[in-house]
């Protein structure tokens, strides 16, 4: 197979779990849709595959005919719990898994997907997750891996797997962010009406995921726009317009439903965005202060500073 943009592979294992593949599915088609030059392939050991809804998938090319370049991603979809017992020994597919491995080609699993890389060998003493009903059974077929409670998905190096269903999606925009910025994986995330949310200790205490757990349609039309104009200033009375709500009861709404003041919550967008900027892009700090809202650079490193305990040691350092 000639290639000549970079691909996402979809292994697709018998009894597939739909949503575990089309969610991540969606988020690279998106991600083609802005005009980044991805090829979606449909990858399994059979030509066709029952999904775990009787769905048939047909026309999915081989695995043995296919050879990821190290720009490649490699998505395994999660698979119904009744497969479980009888995961893939297939020692080809693992051959092949670790051949991309050791080219140093992304590796991901969803939900399940997680048993089929752990029974290949390749989570052994690394960090990883899966769908929290099966965290323990993980844990016990496979006491070499690293199993990460209550956390939406890992990274150890080049090897990533997610919880499960939705998270597969949280997964796929991380990696968008990753190769192609915060703000393109926004605009995905928008365009499939979700929220952005990310992983570990701080991600866990992101403004993405933290805040936004209502139905309060008004308030998500606020924290849209703030989200998508944090280097712009705005008054309450200019916010309250937007939702046709007078300023006092927008006030008093948005603390009832979020927790925080329409300040602090922007507050905590702007120090989000600061960090993912000075860790990831090459934008002098007084630039990101004014991308961030801020008029100078004292101004955002005193913010920063006022929360320190969230700023990673390398933009600690770019900080003194």
């Amino acid at each position: 197979m000639t290639k000549t943009k970079p691909s996402v592979y979809f292994y697709i294992p018998k009894q597939v779990t739909l949503l575990d593949l089309s969610g991540v599915v969606e988020v690279f088609q998106e991600a083609r849709d802005l005009g980044l030059d991805y090829q979606l392939i449909f990858i399994s050991g059979q030509s066709s595959v029952s999904s775990n809804s009787g769905l048939e998938l047909s026309s999915l090319i081989h695995f043995t005919k296919v050879s990821p370049q190290k720009e490649d991603i490699i998505f395994i979809s999660g698979f119904s719990t009744r497969a479980l017992h009888a995961i893939s020994d297939d020692p080809d597919f693992f051959d092949w898994l670790h051949k991309a491995n050791q080219n140093q080609i992304t590796i991901c699993s969803v939900c399940t997907g997680a048993f089929l890389l752990a029974k290949s060998g390749l989570l052994d003493y690394r960090e990883c997750t899966t769908h929290w009903k099966f965290v323990e059974k993980l844990k016990t077929d496979f006491p070499l891996v690293k199993i990460q409670k209550n956390t939406l998905y890992t990274k150890s190096e080049n090897i990533y797997t997610s919880a499960g269903i939705i998270t597969g999606i949280d997964l796929a925009l991380f990696l968008i962010e990753e190769r192609h910025g915060k703000e393109t994986a926004l605009k995905i995330a928008k365009e499939l009406v979700v929220y952005k949310r990310r992983n570990g200790t701080e991600e866990q205490e992101s403004v993405y995921l933290q805040y936004r757990n209502h139905r309060d349609e008004k308030i998500h039309t606020i924290q849209d726009w703030i989200i998508y104009n944090l280097e712009k200033t705005s008054t309450i009375e200019f916010l309250a317009e937007l939702v046709y709500v007078s300023p006092r009861n927008l006030t008093r709404i948005f603390k009832k439903e979020t927790g925080l003041t329409i300040a602090d919550y922007r507050t905590k967008l702007r120090i989000e965005k600061a960090k993912s900027l000075l860790a990831n892009s090459d934008y002098k700090i007084e630039h990101i202060a004014h991308l961030c809202g801020y008029k100078t650079s004292k101004q955002l490193k005193i913010v920063l500073h006022q929360n320190s305990d969230t700023l990673s040691s390398s933009i600690k350092k770019l900080l003194s």
